[in-house]
């Protein structure tokens, strides 16, 4: 029997070339790049030919290429969609599974980077850097005493959610600066909380405790909405919250309200609901904000290690195997009876 050769598709690029040059190296693949400068009728018909898709993370995806139920409709020959890293919210996951479509992501490739872009703001808001800076660039009307900091040591940081990244910072922030290390995830047993360096607390008793509150949950249905005005209010005046996770987590408005009332000490912002935020965005007016546009988990290091982690997955499905970042196991039977269909081969047990 001749071998079927597997279609995936991508838009515009990977993260990192070492994906392409991986996938570009197998026989039994072909690699198609998409783009959106073509019409959406040129690029359908690759999408509905393709049995693999690459998606882009929502930032940099465009309108109707989201994997959502009407993608899924057109493209009867899917069999996976896999993120460009740890977030898959531009995919409906149970969509995906009652198709029998496996979701994967790259969950843990950047940690280390996304971890060090926490602390780094921690120091940042806490040193009073982007102030001072500003102030030296655009006069001398000012006292250097102005810009006294705080140091990290001895401080409390209180991490709601403990994965990959929530366990970095956990580690940097215990180990470097000695600093008393809570948590919140319901999904955690005491264990795996004492494995990954955290006291497990209530979502209030962390918010009442906490100089620093740093978000490092996935954003679900669980997750939106979940750090609101009540929970700022909750917090104490001299704390700082930073969320490198994924914008619709917390609340922009009622942050910006915390701040302007003095209610917390200042923020760190690397996720926004509109990316990048507009110009005028409030948060934007703070000199005690510290905003990036969605740079925590891109380093040179981090972008390497989730193209290679995609294109491995992508070789192991396309052969029948499971990928190691499975986000929904529970497709798999539909799965498998979809690429015998497809390629005549049972997968692997």
């Amino acid at each position: 029997m001749t071998e079927v050769r597997k279609r995936l598709v991508f838009f515009e690029s990977w993260m990192d070339p070492a994906a392409e040059r991986l996938l570009g190296e197998r026989s039994d693949i072909d690699l198609v790049r998409l783009r959106f400068a073509r019409p959406p009728e040129e690029n359908w018909p690759e999408l509905e030919r393709a049995h693999g898709y690459q998606i882009l993370p929502n930032a940099e995806l465009h309108e109707p290429f989201f994997g959502d139920p009407g993608l899924i409709a057109r493209c009867s020959n899917l069999l996976a969609i896999t993120a460009t890293g740890a977030g898959y919210d531009m995919i409906d996951v149970d969509a995906c599974t009652e198709a029998g479509i496996l979701v994967a992501n790259q969950t843990g490739a950047n940690k280390d980077a996304v971890a060090q872009h926490v602390v780094a703001m921690m120091l940042g808001l806490t040193k009073r850097i982007i102030q001072s800076d500003r102030a030296l660039r655009r006069d001398r009307h000012w006292d250097r005493m102005d810009f006294m900091g705080q140091e990290l040591i001895g401080k409390t940081v209180g991490i709601i959610g403990v994965g990959n990244i929530g366990t970095q910072v956990a580690r940097l922030c215990g180990g470097l600066f000695g600093m008393s290390v809570m948590g919140y995830d319901p999904y955690l047993t005491a264990a795996q909380f004492a494995e990954r360096g955290a006291e497990p607390v209530d979502f209030d008793v962390l918010l009442q405790r906490a100089d620093f509150v740093s978000v490092n949950c996935p954003l679900s249905g669980e997750t939106r909405g979940m750090i609101d005005a009540d929970t700022f209010a909750r917090m104490k005046p001299t704390a700082y919250f930073i969320n490198t996770a994924r914008g619709g987590i917390h609340d922009e408005a009622g942050l910006a309200a915390a701040l302007a009332e003095g209610g917390i000490a200042g923020a760190g912002v690397d996720v926004w609901l509109t990316e990048p935020p507009p110009l005028d965005h409030p948060l934007l007016a703070f000199d005690n904000v510290l905003v990036t546009p969605h740079i925590a988990g891109i380093t040179e290091e981090a972008c390497t290690n989730m193209a290679v982690g995609a294109a491995r997955q992508w070789i192991a499905i396309f052969q029948g195997q499971r990928p190691p970042r499975l986000v929904n196991p529970e497709a798999w039977p539909k799965f498998a009876e979809h690429y015998e269909r497809l390629f005549g081969a049972s997968v692997a047990d």
